[in-house]
């Protein structure tokens, strides 16, 4: 079910922000005037009264960078690089990340059982012969869903999954939400929903019509260890804004953790492999990928895919170790291979992400590395090797602020990646296809999560 709530944020304008190019230079950038708004009658004001091209950061997009030390989110303009709203997030403890489209910063507080949204102000909508780019400034929603322990969120091709794991204790189930930027944009009382009979710690990936979601089986006849994850997944289909179970995928994913999916399949981890499934006719297929040698019996926990990647990136660790194992899975030829990216021996991984095209993923370490892989064509497999690695950081790691880490988000709407140094206080922008640091943005706190916030470049066709 969902609500209109008004949240009670207080919306703080930050002042100016110190910005240095790559050089040792300081800058002082003064806050910029708000965008103005184009108006609820949508006068184009002659043939286009709003925004365009590199107007207002529409082409480069928009950046959300969470203060790590407090409980406050600034929205930055990437194009002029200043500062245009900080927010203040109501609880402590919440997690950021991009709605389905890009338009909206998702506000997740598990323990509060909410998701509200801040609208970065970019989007497009169809006018019939072109898409219309709007650029607005940013500000808080009053829309907000409600559920509880909403955890694990997954967007895919316009629609964002919100998995709510419920309360064995409080006797609530679990739930799934599925929604659209056009659904936070028109505050939609209803949206589709799926419900359970039980409570699990599961995830839901949506595709289309369909909706790929975990079920949890009765404790005797599951084969999870930990009997709050579930093994087995649903195939089902949307009916007048519920969810059906259409069908049970018959391969068992015992501890079932990590999803993603790319134009053709979807991967589950499991504790003894990844399961794969792909439509076949009218029915779906799955099967199980069996976890190889060189993972020491660590489960795959973590899984990354692209719409125009035809592989797989597993992540294997320990509970609470910050050593990992990655993996590059193929589901076209269900094979696992060890990913050799080169790292020191002291280096962890702290992010990962795909380019927004897909031809890279990249890897964030704790050393302050950025790892950037390529995947290419060996006869009919694709193997992915370092093309290059970048140093993000000048500064003594050990200088690491308590409870900060490295982070970084990436561009979809060109091949930049953007990486935030806690230690230097800044945010640097990648160019991944010349593997160059282009820009510095001086921060006058200390970064946390960085989101990319924009209109997304529309492929004409997807690779394989």
């Amino acid at each position: 079910m969902t609500e209109l709530f008004k949240l009670n944020l207080l919306c703080v304008a930050l002042g100016g922000l110190l910005l240095t190019g790559c050089g040792d230079a300081e800058t002082t950038i003064v806050e910029q005037d708000p965008v103005e708004s184009p108006g609820d009658d949508h006068d184009h004001g002659g043939e286009h009264g709003h925004d365009h091209g590199d107007e207002h950061g529409i082409a480069s997009g928009r950046l959300a960078v969470t203060d790590a030390s407090t409980n406050q989110t600034t929205i930055f303009d990437l194009e002029e690089s200043s500062s245009l709203d900080t927010f203040s997030l109501m609880y402590e403890g919440s997690r950021l990340s991009a709605s389905a489209d890009y338009r909206y910063v998702a506000i997740t507080n598990r323990n509060e059982g909410r998701v509200g949204f801040i609208d970065g102000g970019l989007w497009q909508e169809d006018h019939g012969d072109h898409m219309h780019p709007y650029s607005e400034p940013p500000m808080m929603s009053d829309y907000e869903l409600f559920g509880e322990r909403p955890t694990h969120l997954v967007g895919h091709d316009g629609q964002l999954a919100i998995f709510f794991d419920g309360n064995a204790d409080a006797g609530l189930p679990a739930s799934v939400q599925v929604i659209t930027d056009t659904d936070i944009a028109n505050e939609s009382a209803e949206v589709p929903t799926l419900t359970y009979n039980n409570n699990m710690h599961g995830v839901a990936l949506p595709k289309g019509e369909h909706l790929f979601s975990t079920i949890r089986r009765a404790d005797t006849d599951s084969s999870s260890n930990s009997k709050t994850l579930p093994d087995q997944v649903g195939v089902y289909h949307l009916h007048d804004a519920e969810y059906e179970l259409e069908q049970t995928l018959e391969t068992v994913c015992p501890d079932l953790h990590g999803a993603a999916q790319n134009h053709d399949y979807v991967a589950f981890g499991c504790s003894d492999g990844v399961m794969i499934a792909h439509q076949h006719n009218a029915d779906f297929e799955s099967v199980k990928v069996d976890n190889i040698d060189g993972l020491n019996d660590l489960r795959i926990g973590n899984l990354y895919g692209h719409e125009d990647s035809g592989t797989f990136m597993g992540v294997a660790s320990s509970h609470g170790s910050g050593e990992a194992t990655l993996v590059a899975i193929d589901p076209q030829a269900n094979e696992m291979e060890l990913l050799n990216w080169g790292n020191a021996e002291d280096a962890s991984p702290v992010s990962y992400t795909f380019s927004n095209n897909g031809e890279h993923f990249l890897i964030l370490d704790d050393q302050g590395f950025l790892t950037i892989l390529h995947g290419h064509m060996e006869g009919d497999h694709m193997h992915w090797e370092v093309e290059s690695r970048l140093d993000i950081t000048e500064e003594d790691v050990a200088d690491m602020p308590e409870d900060a880490s490295f982070s970084m988000t990436v561009a979809q709407n060109g091949h930049y990646a953007f990486v935030a140094d806690p230690i230097a206080q800044h945010v640097l922008t990648v160019n991944l296809e010349e593997a160059t640091i282009e820009g510095d943005m001086e921060l006058e706190f200390v970064p946390g999560r960085l989101i990319w916030l924009g209109i997304k470049a529309e492929e004409d066709a997807h690779e394989h």
